[in-house]
């Protein structure tokens, strides 16, 4: 692991509770997950509870290889809990618990030493709602180096999230990755217009970005740099479960872009883990050899 790069999650760490039993989640957390498979030294900054399912998380993340150093344990709040349904097509809608744990992250010494040596860090806008977390989230955003990635992976919820949290953070970032209904809002918040094409390209010029990563379901991705664009399909997957694949997609996108990988290879590669993930239950299946290059 000596060689490997370090990637960080920032923020959420939960369960959902799914028609089916408690599952783990929280969308950075399941970045980091990703990450790891993916062969990445990563690590989660977040907070749990002092409670079951604070110990249970910590056992995941712990058996998921990601480390638990920047897990802050928080004994006056619970973890985090979701409840979750799924319409017929697999698509999930939330029920988010407020006041807990990973509503106040506490800012510490050896959180501020794991974003200092980051390669890339992932953070959200939901784990923003709260003042304390978004405080928090903003300092170690600033203590990351300046050629770390730092991508916002926008993953808007119901309305926890308005125009200036989201200037703000797409200003603390230099990737952004967001999904087909999540960026007519970016659209509106910013007075760009055209295709999709042209609002990611008035995005990255317009807030000097490295890369915008939209997602577009059955549809595929499209990839934009200030000098390049791509445009790929999805892969044919069995829809068991949506929940989780954005996070895979992002994750796999964030590791082929820190190996320098071209724009094609890693739009394919990033539609292939999503897609993957999408046929099986739970947000972080363990991924084949064949999609871990």
């Amino acid at each position: 692991m000596g060689n490997a790069f370090r990637v960080g999650g920032l923020g959420e760490v939960l369960w959902d509770a799914l028609p089916s039993g408690e599952a783990f989640g929280g969308a950075p957390a399941n970045f980091t997950c990703h990450c790891r498979s993916l062969g990445a030294e990563a690590y989660i900054i977040s907070a749990v509870g002092a409670d079951e399912r604070g110990s249970a998380a910590i056992e995941f993340l712990g058996n998921h290889g990601v480390s638990v150093s920047g897990l802050a344990i928080c004994g006056d709040r619970e973890t985090g809990v979701v409840q979750v349904t799924l319409d017929e097509k697999g698509k999930p809608d939330y029920e988010i618990c407020e006041g807990v744990a990973w509503d106040s992250i506490p800012l510490n010494t050896e959180m501020r030493i794991i974003a200092g040596k980051l390669d890339a860090v992932c953070f959200g806008s939901l784990c923003q709602r709260d003042p304390e977390s978004r405080r928090t989230i903003r300092q170690l955003l600033a203590s990351t180096r300046p050629e770390a990635l730092r991508v916002f992976d926008i993953n808007l919820r119901q309305n926890y999230h308005d125009a200036e949290l989201i200037r703000d953070s797409i200003e603390l970032a230099n990737v952004l990755k967001l999904n087909d209904e999540e960026l007519p809002v970016v659209a509106e918040v910013y007075g760009f217009h055209g295709d999709e094409f042209e609002v990611l390209r008035s995005v990255v010029q317009s807030c000097d970005l490295k890369l915008a990563a939209l997602t577009r379901g059955a549809e595929g991705s499209v990839l934009m740099t200030p000098g390049g664009v791509s445009a790929g399909p999805a892969h044919p997957a069995e829809i068991v479960s949506t929940v989780g694949a954005g996070d895979a997609f992002t994750a796999t996108l964030v590791m082929d872009v820190l190996a320098e990988r071209p724009l094609d290879s890693i739009n394919a590669h990033a539609n292939a883990v999503a897609a993957y993930v999408c046929s099986k239950e739970g947000a972080v299946p363990v991924l084949p050899p064949e999609l871990c290059r």
